[in-house]
């Protein structure tokens, strides 16, 4: 593979042990079905190049974001970073926010959202359900509503779980799905739109320096709808 063309990936932060990018959307995050070029194959690529590193290269993929969906991402460039990150997100320590265009308005301006939710694996179609469910994982988020245009939301969220599909599954269970998602939002989206979900902030705890680092990525303000929010002072690095 070595010496194809990778697309250009910003990097937000590099070090010995850890590598934050801005993830494409509609890139896959690892390699599917679809066979397309995945972040995770690109990025070691990258590192080959860049470093020329004969043989494998070692990057760990200790969280995800659904294709469709761009920002932060972290990855691990040592074993001891993936172990030290993914016992950070087992604990619920590894901070992730996001920004949201979501189309309506909630009841309230700021809330926290708890619901039960089960993947369709053959589907990949996630529900919500009551708790009792034996299949029902917990899935927990706060929003808060920054601004508003039209019939659309500019939405802050900071999450708790890390459930599969949990933004949009959530905000389309309480009647506002996210603009552009054709999976949860197909009554109120049109096809070809891009889906309004943006990973924007991560925060942890650096696995060998032992210090709390937060790193941010914001929006394309230069396309919609993100462009009707591009002087809201959330939307500024």
């Amino acid at each position: 593979m070595s010496g194809f063309n990778i697309p250009s990936i910003p990097i937000i932060y590099e070090d010995n042990h850890l590598l934050i990018v801005v993830k494409p959307p509609n890139m896959p995050t690892q390699a599917d079905d679809s066979l397309d070029l995945d972040l995770l194959t690109a990025l070691k690529e990258d590192i080959k190049q860049r470093y020329s590193k004969p043989g494998s290269v070692y990057l760990g993929l200790v969280h995800r974001l659904d294709r469709p969906v761009g920002g932060a991402m972290v990855f691990a460039k040592t074993s001891k970073a993936a172990s030290r990150l993914s016992e950070s997100i087992r604990s619920r320590d590894f901070g992730k926010c996001y920004f949201a265009v979501i189309h309506g308005t909630p009841k309230k301006a700021q809330d926290k959202l708890v619901h039960y939710l089960v993947k369709d694996t053959k589907t990949n179609m996630v529900t919500a359900v009551d708790k009792k469910h034996p299949e029902a994982k917990e899935a927990i988020l706060e929003y808060e509503i920054l601004a508003h245009h039209n019939d659309l939301s500019l939405v802050h969220i900071k999450l708790h779980t890390g459930r599969s599909h949990q933004i949009r599954v959530q905000f389309a269970t309480i009647g506002n799905p996210l603009f552009g998602d054709q999976r949860y939002g197909a009554h109120v989206n049109q096809v070809g739109q891009q889906i309004a979900l943006w990973s924007a902030e991560l925060s942890f705890e650096h696995p060998t320096l032992k210090e709390r680092v937060t790193f941010h990525s914001i929006p394309p303000t230069t396309a919609f709808p993100w462009n009707v929010w591009e002087e809201n002072k959330y939307l500024k690095s």
